[in-house]
């Protein structure tokens, strides 16, 4: 019943919503860009990534039925630490940072269901932190597989391993042991 509210009550703003068909490996965010829209996913599949001496590091993927934006820069007006690509064809709906914030401003009840999203996502964060220091490859390998078992036909290899702080060779070699 309260998924149906918080349905009903975003319906309510569909307007200010604007619905993009994007390409594959489109760039939506730069690093070092200033955020200006959040991005809720209907179809397709994003990462996030940085650039650490010249080399490409992705950090998080994000599937249907999840929004993204570069939390701080949205907020806040700061540079993006992070770019923001499309991975597959996406159809993805749209906000600007003026939009939300009435929507945010006007829906007691939305503003409580973003709230809860934002802590949902600082405790994946914070389990994303712990296991990067306290698990083995295999182990982080197993739990995004547990998280995102469509990540093997929907993300290409060599994005996989960098999520894992691994080459693409030992990858295979994770893949082959199980």
């Amino acid at each position: 019943m309260a998924n149906q509210n918080i349905q009903a009550e975003w319906a309510k703003f569909g307007h200010l919503f604007r619905r993009e068909e994007i390409p594959a490996k489109t760039v939506l965010l730069d690093e070092a860009e200033v955020a200006k829209k959040v991005y809720f996913i209907e179809k397709g599949c994003l990462r996030l990534s940085f650039n650490k001496d010249g080399k490409d590091i992705t950090f998080q993927f994000f599937f249907e039925g999840e929004g993204v934006s570069s939390a701080e820069s949205f907020r806040y007006n700061q540079p993006s630490l992070y770019a923001i690509e499309t991975l597959e064809p996406c159809v993805l709906h749209t906000l600007t940072k003026k939009d939300y914030a009435e929507i945010i401003e006007a829906s007691p009840l939305i503003r409580e269901a973003m709230e809860e999203q934002t802590h949902q996502r600082l405790l994946y964060v914070e389990k994303l932190f712990l296991s990067r220091i306290k698990n083995s490859p295999e182990e982080r390998y197993r739990e995004l597989l547990e998280q995102y078992p469509q990540i093997l036909q929907r993300v290409p290899q060599h994005y996989i391993a960098s999520f894992l702080g691994v080459t693409s060779v030992s990858l295979s070699r994770i893949r082959n042991r199980r």
